[in-house]
């Protein structure tokens, strides 16, 4: 089919399949909890997201970070700083407001056709494609999605923490290239996983790949994610996000945080240390460990609803799964009080006979 072009999708195409609803909790919902269960926020113990627990500590942003248009130059700082955390030329790389903002871009930027979605996996994948005019279809293996205009698959997966060889996600990027389609690899948690990760091949044909900056550096308020890809993607993606599309602060505290190897090399120690521990905890309490990475951890149990409603009550958060009634996700918990909470909690429910 030869080389992919990009852009806005001609209007002449109407798109009649239904959307999925948008999952109103991705984690993190301490005002829906706290209304709930009636606890203030301020007493709750969230461990509904996949986000360290333990930031990255930066210098404060320049006083012209605040109050001028975000620089050029310090655009291209950035840049340069994640491909180099990447291994990528900093041309294949796009900034942008939060990886989500580029989840919901991409596919508005590509011909519209059959999207195929390795699930189960973050739920925003599929809704973003369907609004955007593509037939979506949620395949249990990559063998489904062979005939796929584009192909999205989460590396390490989220919340399952699956994981697809590195290899095997370039040859299919390959085989997208040379029939015009596209394979959407979303990295948000390679970066406790980095030798999975595809992003040093960015620039090739029929490969994108999207990463979130939030979760392993625990800064996600500061709403920063990254997309590498072929040029002709780059500048598509460029033109949708427009100027200035991430915030001064952003720019310093990333071009910063994304070059202090030592952080990021003890971190990764010390989050694999922490899953772990929690690994343990949660199975001396009768939880089945299904996965996850080490920012989070996926547990089954047949009592999973009345679990959750127990750790509600009790403060806790964690992340259910309406699709998988039996799944609870847990973070990781910040500190020794914390682990001594959930612990103390787990060991008061009573499992049902």
């Amino acid at each position: 089919m030869g080389q992919q072009s990009y852009g806005p999708p001609a209007s002449a195409s109407i798109h009649n399949a239904p959307v999925p609803e948008r999952v109103r909790d991705h984690g993190g919902g301490l005002a829906r909890a706290e209304a709930r269960f009636g606890r203030p926020k301020e007493r709750w113990l969230d461990l509904s997201t996949g986000i360290n627990p333990w930031p990255i500590r930066v210098p404060a942003p320049s006083p012209d970070a605040w109050t001028r248009l975000p620089d050029r130059d310090a655009l291209d700082g950035l840049l340069a700083a994640a491909g180099r955390y990447f291994g990528a030329e900093p041309a294949a790389v796009v900034a942008a407001p939060g990886s989500q903002a580029l989840i919901q871009a991409v596919p508005r930027l590509m011909p519209r056709g059959r999207a195929a979605i390795l699930g189960f996996t973050y739920a925003e994948h599929a809704r973003c494609w369907s609004l955007a005019g593509h037939d979506v279809a949620v395949c249990e293996t990559l063998d489904e999605a062979a005939d796929a205009a584009c192909v999205i698959v989460t590396n390490p997966n989220n919340p399952d923490g699956r994981q697809v060889d590195p290899d095997r996600l370039l040859a299919l990027s390959e085989r997208q290239a040379a029939r015009g389609g596209l394979l959407v690899v979303d990295e948000a948690f390679a970066d406790v996983a980095p030798t999975i990760s595809v992003a040093s091949a960015a620039g090739r044909p029929g490969l994108c790949v999207l990463r979130s900056f939030g979760k392993f550096f625990g800064l996600a308020g500061l709403r920063l994610g990254f997309a590498l890809g072929p040029p002709g993607l780059v500048s598509a993606l460029e033109d949708h996000l427009g100027p200035w599309a991430v915030a001064g602060p952003a720019l310093e505290v990333g071009a910063t945080a994304l070059t202090d190897s030592d952080w990021i090399g003890e971190t990764r120690s010390r989050l694999a240390a922490a899953a772990r521990d929690l690994d343990g905890l949660l199975g001396a309490h009768g939880l089945e460990n299904v996965g996850g990475t080490d920012l989070y951890r996926l547990t089954r149990t047949a009592h999973a609803a009345a679990l959750f409603e127990h750790l509600g009550r009790a403060g806790i958060l964690v992340r259910p799964f309406e699709p998988r009634p039996d799944w609870l996700r847990f973070g990781l918990p910040p500190d020794a009080a914390g682990v001594a909470r959930l612990r103390d909690a787990l060991g008061s429910f009573i499992f049902p006979a």
